[in-house]
């Protein structure tokens, strides 16, 4: 059996009331949670410079497994969208902790290292810390067509074809989705995160 195949008999085991299938679906799961995590890491301005990819896989995987006690996703799609919004509210909480007037890293200077690199595009993101944590959330306000859509372009990295390809969609719905979830944050704020 395949991947999907037997991710998809474990969340109907979940469903019918096996808490143990938690752990399985973990398992079967993680180097695909490790690479969205890695993925996503990157578009969190500060976080990269305190914690590494597995730091954020195991918080997000503990919110994960705490969440799966009551939230049963039906599909692998839905399960992967699931997991990607408890690794984002994980670096959320991490980007709060490090930043503002009384975060970790307020008083604390840097040589450049490699905090550079992880460091957003400024032409297309949020500029502060409430700004971008607001933006994170706004993503997840999104209708679901849109959010899943905006979720494997800009947070998971995948091109247009392979998104269109695991949503199950032509290319043309996906980019007229693609363009909606851009239009919807942009009014959600004015016009203020993406053009």
């Amino acid at each position: 059996m395949g991947h999907t195949t037997d991710l998809q008999n474990e969340l109907k085991r979940l469903s019918e009331g096996c808490l143990d299938s938690r752990r399985t679906i973990l398992e079967k799961t993680c180097e695909r949670l490790r690479l969205m995590a890695s993925r996503m890491l990157k578009r969190f301005p500060g976080v990269g410079r305190w914690d590494t990819t597995d730091d954020i896989l195991q918080n997000a995987l503990l919110r994960l497994h705490r969440s799966l006690h009551v939230v049963r996703p039906e599909s692998p799609r839905k399960f992967y969208g699931f997991a990607a919004v408890q690794i984002r509210r994980e670096l959320i909480d991490l980007a709060r902790s490090y930043a503002g007037q009384y975060g970790l890293g307020t008083n604390h200077d840097t040589d450049g290292g490699d905090a550079a690199e992880h460091q957003p595009d400024e032409r297309d993101e949020p500029g502060s810390l409430a700004a971008w944590s607001a933006f994170h959330k706004a993503v997840e306000e999104l209708p679901e067509a849109e959010q899943e859509v905006f979720g494997l372009l800009y947070y998971d990295g995948l091109s247009q074809s392979d998104a269109s390809q695991v949503l199950g969609i032509s290319l043309a719905t996906l980019k007229r989705r693609w363009q909606s979830s851009r239009i919807l944050l942009g009014e959600m704020h004015g016009g203020e995160f993406l053009d």
